[in-house]
């Protein structure tokens, strides 16, 4: 079996400096830990888990607190994404990821109580309801966390521009000629379809159009299905619009099939713009338009910052806000004569 003094022996590392990069000491340049891990990788060492915990009081085991409302769960294309890429940064740092619930061996508790069970290092969350008392519990608890999509003083944050990706769609729409834009919205009650919400409106406003309350319509759990139907109350407008801004791809999605369906073309008689660019968006008919969110970075950042703050690194609380961009696809197009 493979030890660190073997290890020590291919680098020509001492056994001591083997065993600090094993245990992120901060006294270990990056480029020798990484020299280190690679060697130890090729050489098939794993470190023992138990010893690690008692030399260094810690589990090396961070939690995973993710619930949210779409249906989808981790499978929805974005939330996949933002935690492979985390789950990337924290596996090479020597962590292991472990979803926590409120349910301790089939007894209901709560997320705190979970976590101290656990001995998790940190969490990270992705939560729909952040008015929930199991979750504020936690967050006023001493366990490092960060919190995607979401914006708060008491824990670290990390979250796309959605103001700005809002004001992004509605600029592109209107620079094609549209002035009739409408909003499938993700809803008031989550933190993304919220601020994309009133980032449309603010756009429309600093546009100089205005926004019949008929074209703002709740697109529930941001599903391909909730897109349709919002999409067929839009169509049903005596005065429809001409563009739809969409605050998710599955919703955008959904409303391209409602207009299919309804003998529409997507983009000569209606053109849609989504949010997100899932995978799945570019491979589409028409191939949608869209804001990009950077998941790679939401969630390596995320990653980077719970990791300083576990290892006392980081002791202020961090609001990061990602930025965003528009890909243009084919499912825009300028309005059509009379419009």
């Amino acid at each position: 079996m493979t030890t660190i003094y073997d290890i020590a022996k291919r680098t020509g590392y001492s056994p001591t400096t083997v065993s600090k990069a094993f245990n992120n000491y901060s006294d270990v340049r990056e480029k020798t830990r990484q020299e280190i891990f690679r060697v130890a990788q090729e050489m098939g060492y794993l470190p023992n888990s138990h010893a690690r915990t008692l030399t260094t009081k810690k589990s090396w085991t961070i939690g995973v607190l993710f619930v949210e409302n779409t249906g989808f769960g981790i499978r929805h294309p974005f939330f996949s994404a933002v935690i492979e890429s985390f789950k990337k940064v924290a596996v090479d740092k020597g962590y292991a990821l472990m979803f926590i619930s409120k349910d301790v061996g089939g007894k209901q508790s709560g997320y705190l109580e979970n976590c101290r069970i656990r001995g998790v290092d940190g969490v990270v969350v992705f939560l729909s309801d952040y008015e929930d008392p199991y979750f504020r519990e936690l967050l006023e608890s001493d366990i490092p966390t960060v919190i995607l999509d979401f914006e708060t003083n008491q824990s670290h944050t990390v979250c796309s521009d959605n103001t700005a990706g809002a004001q992004l769609a509605i600029e592109y729409l209107v620079s094609l000629g549209h002035r009739k834009i409408a909003h499938i919205s993700g809803g008031m009650n989550t933190f993304p379809g919220k601020t994309r919400e009133l980032g449309y409106k603010n756009a429309m406003k600093r546009q100089g159009l205005e926004v019949p309350e008929s074209y703002v319509v709740n697109g529930a759990f941001y599903s391909r299905e909730s897109g349709y139907n919002a999409m067929l109350e839009l169509l049903k407008l005596p005065d429809r619009p001409t563009a739809v801004f969409a605050s998710g791809d599955m919703l955008a999605l959904g409303a391209i099939m409602a207009a299919k369906d309804s003998g529409l073309s997507v983009p000569l008689d209606l053109s849609v713009v989504g949010y997100d660019d899932i995978d799945l968006a570019e491979y589409v008919t028409p191939a949608l338009t869209t804001i990009r969110q950077d998941t790679a970075l939401l969630g390596s950042r995320a990653a980077d910052i719970l990791l300083a703050s576990i290892e006392g690194k980081q002791l202020d609380k961090e609001a990061v806000l990602v930025p965003v961009e528009v890909i243009e696809r084919e499912s825009c197009a300028p309005p059509a004569s009379g419009n």
